[in-house]
């Protein structure tokens, strides 16, 4: 017999491979299928990114012309969010040997978003992933979460016809918005990868407690998983307690049979174990908040949730929290989900069905608890309406997880049925399937549309902070010592210089930033006035438009970086200033002493750490407006003097403490500068009111009011009776 040519072998080996392929069981091509959509989806995003900007670094970079003549691609890489490279600033600075601080030497930051996916991104860092490679990084770690969720995902089909599962990956992938998310170096991805290691260990714990064989520490290894959810986002402390009471019952209902007090026991001690981890990793965070910045509260909870809204009333917030909640549902059903308004509430119906059907509503209950928990969640953040909608995608997630299983189930429940009721099987099968085929339709347009959005605007930030940063690095001259910047990361991190946020998420040595500039830029520099003028920035990079008359009293523009085609960026330019701090030299002098006068105490209004320290509150809530003024100085008519202050209108009051001269009466000055009349009424120690009466003019004032000798601190209380009225700083002086 002739020996089989080369060709033959080869198709032979074609053929076993084809039939192995047929032969793969669902949970095989589970895997396949995750992975190749996994794959698929990344290249389609990453493409787009490429594709706009891999000419855009011949525009400014310094070898741009010699690269053109040669032929070759500067490799800029992007990242449709600035908000990304603050994760990877305090990445880089963790590789580097400075945890937990968004710029080096600036000490400890509590405003990331994640206490966990900087440590992951910092490997990269470790392994060579250095400078604008970090986006690529940041995708490898978003396409291995992805897959891992969906591997985690399988699980929600285990008690379904195992071919079901294909739905999965389909419909969970199937979103643009959604990838737009898990591919934007943002921790989304992470954070579902873990929520599906959680929910796969509960789901082992579960079945564990109904079958009496509980392996042990399965609860504790729930426990840390949690905790560990907890850190990549503290918003998912809701989504631990449904794990830990879920537990919790079923520990109840599969001990029946023993004493009450051996069930409770139970149940406490697994919400216990469950629960702690998760708690004390809050627990910690809070306190390391405190202790290094003086705030439990994050940076990013005091700029960014309306609790901590400093001019808004109680029921101002309960309004923005509902409308909110609502923004969130209404905006993913009119627009993400599809290019047909309103058709988008199909995918909400759909969701519900798992809820119907009993081999699907334990699970179809934990994503519905998920996703409404995290929805009422972020809808305290104010800016869940931005940066395409990120905050949501979590619960977008579930939901579409919730869709497949929904549809699983229908099909499960109408294979069930007899052949000769193939009319309830239509009557299920027909509208889930006209559903779910109207939202694939109309989906497409908006998938379409979330990939060219990945990619422009990738070039906006590359075009605009990217730019900014590289300059920074490279042209400017001398090298600044700091930058000042406004909640921006990729100009810090391009740069790789200290910097100053303005926002006050990047910290700096334990000012309340954040919580100074959520009440008005004026705060935010008074805050400055703490610095060493050796460690103020000496370069400015804002937005003109975020920041009123601050960057035209402080700053000269030397540079602007523009972005067209603007669709994520805060403005349509970025500028670079040369700052003059000298405005704030004389502030904390008062300008009204007589000779042989000295300060004896000072109360800077609008200088969080000043009103701190002398007991400053104002008798209502939602009051004391943060205003500033730079006028001529008095002592030096060619300079100008810089001050801010709080608003007190008609009927409220500002009570502190101030310090008083020992030997002899003083003096207290009150700086205003009233631009209509006003009256202040004035009372010591509870001691008669005085009535001071300021005459209005374009200049600083300086009002005197007698103090008594004393060698104690003095409770004084200031109310404005007519007229509004700014106050600025008041000094306690004597001899």
């Amino acid at each position: 017999m002739a020996d089989a040519s080369p060709s033959d072998l080869k198709e032979s080996e074609f053929q076993s491979r084809g039939t192995r392929f047929l032969r793969m069981t669902p949970g095989q091509l589970y895997v396949l299928t995750s992975a190749l959509l996994v794959l698929m989806n990344a290249r389609l995003f990453y493409g787009s990114l490429k594709l706009q900007t891999e000419h855009v670094g011949l525009w400014f970079s310094a070898n741009g012309f010699d690269e053109a003549i040669q032929g070759t691609r500067a490799t800029w890489w992007s990242a449709p969010l600035d908000d990304v490279f603050i994760h990877f600033d305090f990445a880089r600075a963790t590789a580097r040997g400075f945890p937990f601080q968004w710029s080096e030497g600036n000490g400890y930051s509590s405003g990331g978003t994640s206490l966990l996916y900087p440590f992951v991104l910092a490997l990269g860092y470790l392994i060579g992933y250095r400078g604008l490679n970090f986006v690529v990084w940041a995708g490898i770690v978003a396409c291995v979460c992805t897959f891992a969720t969906l591997l985690a995902a399988k699980r929600l089909f285990r008690d379904l016809p195992p071919w079901t599962c294909l739905l999965g990956p389909a419909f969970f992938l199937s979103t643009g918005v959604l990838n737009w998310s898990l591919f934007s170096g943002m921790e989304v991805a992470l954070f579902l990868a873990l929520w599906g290691l959680c929910f796969v260990l509960w789901d082992d714990l579960v079945r564990a407690l109904e079958s009496g064989r509980v392996a042990p520490g399965a609860t504790l290894g729930l426990g840390l998983a949690c905790a560990l959810l907890v850190a990549t986002r503290p918003e998912a402390a809701l989504l631990v307690a449904v794990f830990g009471i879920a537990v919790a019952g079923f520990c109840w209902k599969h001990t029946a049979g023993r004493k009450t007090s051996s069930r409770v026991r139970s149940m406490l001690t697994a919400l216990f174990v469950i629960g702690l981890p998760g708690a004390l990793v809050m627990a910690g965070h809070l306190w390391a908040n405190k202790v290094f910045t003086g705030d439990s509260s994050a940076a990013g909870a005091l700029a960014k949730l309306e609790l901590h809204h400093p001019y808004l009333r109680s029921d101002q917030v309960l309004d923005a929290w509902l409308f909110h909640i609502s923004y969130q549902v209404r905006r993913v059903a009119e627009y993400h989900f599809s290019a047909v308004p309103f058709l988008g509430y199909v995918v909400w119906v759909l969701g519900l069905l798992p809820l119907f059907f009993r081999n699907t509503r334990r699970y179809g209950i934990l994503l519905w608890l998920s996703l409404v928990l995290w929805i009422v969640t972020v809808a305290l953040n104010g800016q869940v309406r931005w940066q395409n909608e990120r905050y949501t995608m979590p619960a977008v997630a579930w939901l579409m997880l919730a869709v497949a299983l929904g549809i699983a189930g229908a099909i499960s429940w109408a294979l069930a049925r007899p052949p000769e009721r193939w009319t309830a099987r239509a009557g299920l099968l027909g509208p889930v399937g006209l559903l779910a085929a109207a939202f694939v339709v109309t989906q497409v347009p908006r998938f379409r549309e979330q990939v060219w959005f990945f990619g422009r605007a990738s070039r906006n930030i590359l075009e605009q902070h990217i730019r900014a940063g590289d300059y920074l690095r490279r042209a400017a001259s001398p090298r600044p010592r700091r930058v000042m910047v406004s909640d921006a990361g990729a100009i810090p991190f391009v740069s790789d210089l200290p910097a100053f946020d303005l926002i006050g998420l990047g910290g700096y040595e334990g000012l309340p930033i954040a919580k100074a500039s959520r009440q008005g830029v004026g705060a935010a520099v008074e805050l400055i006035e703490h610095m060493a003028p050796s460690n103020r920035p000496d370069v400015l990079a804002l937005y003109p438009s975020w920041w009123g008359t601050f960057v035209l009293w402080f700053g000269r523009p030397v540079h602007e970086f523009p972005v067209r085609g603007n669709v994520i960026s805060g403005g349509a330019s970025k500028v670079i200033y040369d700052p003059d701090w000298s405005p704030l030299e004389h502030s904390g002098q008062p300008f009204a002493t007589t000779r042989g006068e000295r300060v004896v105490d000072e109360l800077d209004v609008a200088d969080l750490l000043s009103e701190r320290a002398h007991g400053a509150q104002f008798d209502q809530p939602a009051v004391g407006y943060v205003d500033m003024k730079m006028l001529p100085d008095p002592r030096f008519p060619d300079r100008d003097l810089w001050d801010a202050g709080r608003l007190l209108a008609p009927g409220f009051s500002l009570s502190f403490q101030l310090r008083a001269a020992s030997r002899e009466r003083g003096s207290l000055l009150i700086r205003v500068a009233p631009p209509r009349p006003a009256r202040l009424e004035v009372t010591i120690e509870e001691g008669p009111s005085q009535i001071i009466h300021f005459e209005p003019g374009d200049q600083w004032q300086e009002v005197r009011v007698a103090l008594p000798r004393t060698s104690k601190r003095l409770s004084i209380r200031l109310r404005v009776l007519e007229g509004d009225l700014h106050l600025y700083h008041l000094f306690s002086v004597g001899r």
